[in-house]
């Protein structure tokens, strides 16, 4: 049974989550308008550099479609870099433990990931790239692939917020001052704390020591902290080392575990708040919020009472299996829920080892697209989707065309937000359909029936979601699945954002309406309520039946005394 003092930790999260949300997310509409801050004049230098180091004028505006060329060539060159940087890497510095280059399939894979801001890995990270590939390779694009989704964010908010325009500003100067003024400072604050506390931050190689036993072991070391600071804060996840937040040098106390979890949902949370700013809409964003609260608590509730109930299989409750002795269930529970909701993917326990539910749940949460906070700036955008296909409903429900903060949703818009959420569940829901039959896809699994039909679907959920964490089980490291996941990362990233990108130049192009008794309110509990039903009904019932065919039938199985 859960304990008071579990009961405590859980509480005090989600109050600190609430307490940190308006004061940073005024800080961040602050930043994004331009105006000075108390950072301006730490860092203001380095974002004047830049732009005169890279030839960018950051008041220059740009239309939707220069916007997205922008984003997709920056992207693209991002891409490139992290490929050739794997596959030449044993020609490069900074490799004490001479690892050798890697091979096409998972170079691919790779760069994919960290350019879309997923962060899957099929590989172990401390076997296979060396310090310079993590830090000049990887952190970079932790950083970059988080300030493209704070990024398209803005452009969203801005095409809202704006009238009779074309112009939603500045991929590059967002670019910048999301990672200048955010990301950046944030992420060295973070650093200076896990070191303080033990996190591994060292260009010393492996080394190799005798146990008590008397046997000889390897202990991997490196740059960890600088990268698990800013996988975290900008929802990157992935791990510097193969165990990730569950291995002692990268998460070795309670308070960086407390810390780390708190980052998973923070900047998030905190950028919902910064969209009401931007949009003049302050009562708004607290409903998104509350809606997206209360998913989180639902899912989180499940959770911990299916990890409580007895299992009839091994006759306990609570079990072990999988979790750290040191952070328990509770923390292990609510580190799966807060990560498969904010597109992060990092774990500090195995989901594999979760029972049928609490996995079940990791999973809607990631078939959702990401939206019960989720990825920084990916989260709100995401929303959107649903936010915009609600107000449509209700447009009809009251016989006028439908307007959300002033602007009318028309066809246009409704059909980019439909393309936005269909293209990651076909994603999904086709490429689990062909591992499923095919003897490359079924050749990596390591457990038959429902768990293994989970297996394979967690991992085209994740990667469509842009997630990154892994059911375990799944031998994913094949040129099979590193492509086939692969594409579907860029699916999931630029399906959306793409769409979201339109919508925003047919926003900014319109008028606003006045508010009038025939305009539905956005603001109001029962515009809450219209929220979680649309995505409960219009998201959640797609992947119904793979729920059933996986986490839910294992579910009924292991009540009835079966396990695979």
């Amino acid at each position: 049974m859960i304990t008071i003092a579990e009961i405590v930790q859980l509480v005090f999260y989600a109050v600190v989550l609430l307490l940190l949300t308006p004061p940073l997310g005024k800080l961040m509409a602050k930043i994004f308008e331009g105006e000075k801050t108390f950072l301006s004049p730490v860092v203001g230098w380095l974002e004047r550099l830049t732009y005169k180091l890279s030839g960018i004028d950051p008041n220059e505006e740009m239309n939707w479609k220069t916007y997205m060329w922008a984003m997709l060539a920056f992207n693209f060159f991002g891409f490139t870099v992290v490929f050739l940087l794997q596959f030449f890497q044993s020609h490069l510095p900074l490799n004490p433990q001479q690892l050798a280059d890697v091979s096409w399939h998972l170079a691919f894979n790779t760069a994919v990931s960290f350019m879309t801001n997923t962060n899957w890995q099929s590989y172990a990270g401390e076997v296979t790239l060396s310090y310079f590939v993590q830090m000049i390779g990887l952190t970079v694009q932790n950083f970059v692939s988080a300030a493209t989704g704070i990024a398209i964010m803005l452009a969203l908010v801005r095409g809202i917020a704006r009238k009779t325009t074309t112009d939603i500003g500045n991929f590059w100067t967002d670019l910048v001052r999301s990672t200048v003024y955010v990301l950046l400072p944030l992420s060295i604050l973070f650093t200076i704390v896990l070191v303080s506390e033990g996190t591994v931050q060292t260009f010393s190689g492996y080394q190799t020591i005798t146990t008590l036993e008397g046997a000889q072991q390897t202990i991997p070391l490196g740059p960890a902290a600088s990268q698990v600071a800013i996988k975290q804060l900008g929802s990157n996840g992935g791990g510097f080392f193969n165990m990730n937040s569950a291995y002692p040098y990268e998460n070795p106390t309670p308070l960086t575990n407390f810390l780390e979890m708190l980052s998973l949902l923070l900047l998030a949370s905190a950028l919902v708040y910064t969209f009401g700013i931007m949009a003049k809409a302050k009562r708004h964003a607290w409903v998104v919020w509350g809606v997206m609260f209360f998913m989180f608590a639902s899912g989180l509730t499940v959770s911990l009472w299916s990890e409580y109930t007895t299992n009839p299989v091994t006759g306990v409750a609570g079990g072990m299996e999988g979790k750290e002795t040191r952070f328990g269930v509770a923390n292990s529970i609510l580190w799966s829920v807060a990560t498969t909701d904010a597109s992060n993917g990092s774990v500090n326990a195995m989901h594999d080892s979760m029972s049928p539910l609490s996995g079940a749940v990791a999973m809607i949460n990631m078939k959702l697209g990401e939206i019960i906070f989720g990825g920084v700036g990916a989260g709100m955008y995401g929303m959107m989707i649903f936010i915009l296909l609600t107000v449509f409903i209700a447009g009809l429900m009251v016989g006028r065309t439908p307007e959300y903060l002033g602007k009318k949703i028309e066809s246009f818009e409704v059909r980019m937000a439909a393309i936005a959420m269909l293209l990651p569940s076909v994603g999904i829901l086709i490429f689990t359909a062909i591992a499923c039959i095919s003897e490359a896809g079924l050749a990596g699994l390591n457990n038959q029936g429902p768990h293994g039909f989970s297996e394979i679907l967690y991992a085209f959920a994740s990667t469509a979601g842009n997630n990154g964490s892994a059911f375990a089980g799944l031998t994913a490291s094949t040129p099979f699945y590193d492509t086939l996941l692969g594409i579907n990362m860029l699916i999931g990233r630029f399906g959306v954002i793409i769409p979201m990108l339109a919508i925003a130049g047919s926003l900014a192009k319109k008028k606003i309406t006045p508010f009038s008794s025939g305009t539905f309110p956005t603001d109001t509990f029962l515009f809450g309520l219209l929220l979680l039903g649309t995505i409960l009904i219009v998201g959640a019932l797609t992947f119904f039946p793979t729920q059933v065919l996986g986490p839910i039938v294992e579910h009924f199985l292991m009540l009835n005394g079966q396990v695979f």
